[in-house]
């Protein structure tokens, strides 16, 4: 049996490991959890009962980052001195592959977001597998994998999740009944510097608009203002994919939600910075597979949602794309198993 080091630093990666986790405990391999305090990740992992280790606590400031950094470097090559791990893996942490390569120990590292390329680069040399959806046009030698799928489908293929509407209703949540999400990100990340989200104006007018065709419940990284007359969240961080589920419609700033929703067959406008870029080629995939419509100009992105909000036949158009997506996808999580395992064995 081998002994696996999962390092998990923030919420996405809590989801995006969960399966893969539960998979090799079940199997009989020793598997270990590093976290990291950063929005939810922590409360997502004891919600979904996995032990955990934290080694750091997020910064306010671009100097607290910098010492956070350092110090959980420090922190995760002296817990892999006590583990003695065969594999290290990571949704491309830096602190994660450098305790491997400290430790002899393989290195498997999640990646994709174009925007990080850069960070990639740099730390594919130190790597056994670099894993990448099959869009990712940037090459990054011999460790570099490609997989069909967006890494999503680890935890929201239909191997591994369906939206309970039991659990919505013990939270006041009729799945039968029209309902809309907008979900706010902070812009606050690294990689996001100089870039912006949806609008307050645009917010407000969302919410307004949204409101004639039932509830719009705001999920948000930061503050939203006090005069968005919208529905707190009515489910905890460990239900938000049954929300997403059986919502009429998203509307996001969050390249993550947004193909969360798209995967679960929920219309999705996704608006903000990054719907201008290419920097998610995620998402040219998932805009050809009718999942997600990326619209920049913010103006237009809220008549999209007012438009679909008012569709009657969305959600179920949106149902027949997500069936022919998932013809052909991957079983994410299981080709995560697989290669863990292969390194391990290496």
């Amino acid at each position: 049996m081998s002994r696996i080091h999962f390092d998990v630093t923030h919420p996405a990666h809590v989801h995006l490991f969960r399966y893969a986790i539960r998979e090799l405990v079940d199997d009989g391999h020793h598997v270990v959890v590093s976290s990291r305090e950063k929005e939810l990740t922590t409360d997502l992992l004891d919600a979904l009962d996995i032990p955990h280790t934290v080694l750091s606590t997020m910064g306010d400031r671009k100097v607290e980052l910098a010492s956070e950094w350092i110090g959980r470097s420090v922190r995760t090559l002296e817990y892999d001195r006590q583990f003695d791990p065969d594999v290290v893996v990571s949704r491309l942490s830096p602190s994660a592959v450098a305790a491997a390569a400290a430790m002899g120990a393989g290195s498997v590292a999640f990646h994709d977001h174009e925007g990080t390329n850069r960070l990639a680069g740099l730390l594919a040399p130190f790597l056994d597998r670099i894993c990448t959806p099959a869009s990712f046009e940037a090459d990054f030698g011999a460790p570099h994998r490609r997989h069909e799928g967006v890494q999503e489908l680890a935890y929201l293929h239909p191997n591994r999740f369906t939206p309970d509407r039991d659990r919505l209703r013990e939270h006041g949540v009729e799945p039968d009944d029209p309902y809309s999400v907008l979900r706010l990100v902070s812009m606050g990340a690294h990689h996001d510097v100089g870039l912006k989200g949806i609008s307050e104006p645009a917010q407000r007018r969302l919410v307004d608009e949204l409101s004639a065709h039932g509830p719009v419940y705001v999920s948000a990284e930061g503050s939203v203002s006090n005069d968005l007359s919208a529905e707190p969240m009515p489910v905890p961080p460990e239900l938000m994919h049954d929300l997403l589920g059986e919502a009429s419609l998203l509307v996001t700033d969050s390249n993550t939600m947004a193909t969360e929703a798209g995967l679960l067959g929920t219309p999705v406008v996704r608006s903000g910075a990054y719907a201008a870029t290419d920097e998610f080629s995620n998402f040219t995939v998932l805009g050809e597979a009718g999942l997600v419509e990326s619209i920049a100009d913010e103006t237009a992105a809220v008549e999209r949602a007012i438009e679909l909000a008012a569709d009657p036949d969305a959600t179920d158009r949106w149902q027949r794309q997500r069936e022919a997506y998932l013809a052909d996808a991957t079983d994410v999580t299981r080709y995560m198993v697989d290669t863990v395992l292969e390194v391990a064995d290496e």
